[in-house]
């Protein structure tokens, strides 16, 4: 009985100069296939014309990009200073800074420091947070002058959660509990000092808007 399984063809070389040519032809055309449905089907077009359209860019919301604390709209926070994220944290990009003398709690939160040069972005502090404090911006554009202005302090205050706060009879009480922050407060790299070069109105900038 004769072997009649399949058996490797063979390509017959193309040889000669206007066959050469003739394929390279045929390789463009299969090339520009996706340029010309472009430009017949202007609204498929996927690539972002950035920074022209910067004004209307929309990224995905899965987007990891920049780490935030959540705020309520009275300005508190729900962190308890666990430490939770910051063991979970693979590369010491978080530091969590408990206040030294707490007002209301046990134990409450002083600076929660975020080291945008060095995080993986692995999303892992959002996932262990018990309390679901931290989220994942898609907020991208973070490119600054200096690799000091990348060290971010995430909490708008010291003192206890929003769910002690809440606790509170008045707004004085509450007033008194807490210590304003500011993004470049706590032990990072510019200790409450403004960097040379770098304008105050920035600084001041970025602290009203409660978010890095």
């Amino acid at each position: 009985m004769n072997d009649t399984s399949a058996q490797p063809t063979r390509r017959i070389p193309i040889t000669g100069y206007f066959a050469r040519i003739f394929t390279g032809f045929v390789s463009l055309l299969k090339g520009l296939k996706i340029t010309f449905h472009y430009l017949s089907h202007p609204s498929t077009v996927v690539t972002q014309q950035y920074p022209e359209n910067r004004a209307t860019l929309k990224m995905a919301e899965r987007l990891r990009a920049q780490l935030t604390m959540i705020h309520d709209d009275n300005g508190y926070h729900k962190c308890t200073a666990c430490h939770i994220c910051e063991q979970a944290c693979p590369n010491a990009s978080i530091h969590v800074a408990e206040r030294a003398k707490p007002a209301l709690s046990k134990t409450e939160l002083d600076t929660f420091i975020w080291r945008l040069d060095s995080c993986t972005f692995c999303n892992l502090c959002v996932m262990v947070c018990p309390f679901q404090v931290l989220q994942m911006k898609s907020t991208f554009e973070s490119s600054v002058y200096d690799q000091r202005l990348l060290i971010y302090n995430l909490s708008r205050y010291a003192g206890p959660t929003s769910t002690v706060l809440a606790k509170q009879a008045d707004d004085e009480a509450r007033k008194n509990a807490v210590e304003p922050r500011s993004v470049y407060d706590g032990p990072t790299a510019l200790n409450g000092f403004f960097l040379a070069g770098i304008p105050k109105e920035l600084l001041v900038t970025l602290d009203r808007k409660g978010e890095v």
